[in-house]
């Protein structure tokens, strides 16, 4: 008995997969991997199994909920634009005024 899991990509609409939209998928992903990889390294270090599992669970259960809890929040680009929206500076200074004066050279307007 074969499970298909079927990936919603509509016209005009963001990639959903059980719940989750967009790039959220890659972060999920990348995460998963991540905690392979620290399984990994942990299991050869020689720690216990048990105590890796427990390290490896909990820290993917956090993992889980942030980027479900994130996908839910601030949807397709809402993470984008936060970000996008911290690098904007406060305020724009400029201590002299060349930029708005008119400068001439050899008869025309710069």
């Amino acid at each position: 008995m074969a499970s298909v899991y079927s990936i919603n990509k509509g016209v005009n609409e963001p990639v959903k997969f059980k719940g989750l939209q967009a790039q959220y998928i890659w972060y999920l992903g990348g995460g998963l991997v991540a905690l392979l990889l620290v399984f990994a390294i942990l299991y050869v270090a020689g720690v216990n199994t048990i105590v890796c599992l427990g390290i490896v669970g909990s820290v993917g259960f956090f993992l889980f909920t942030k980027v479900y809890r994130m996908s839910k929040t601030y949807g397709q680009y809402g993470l984008m634009k936060k970000t996008a929206r911290k690098l904007l500076p406060d305020a724009i200074r400029i201590k002299s005024r060349k930029c708005f004066i008119k400068k001439e050279e050899h008869g025309k307007v710069v």
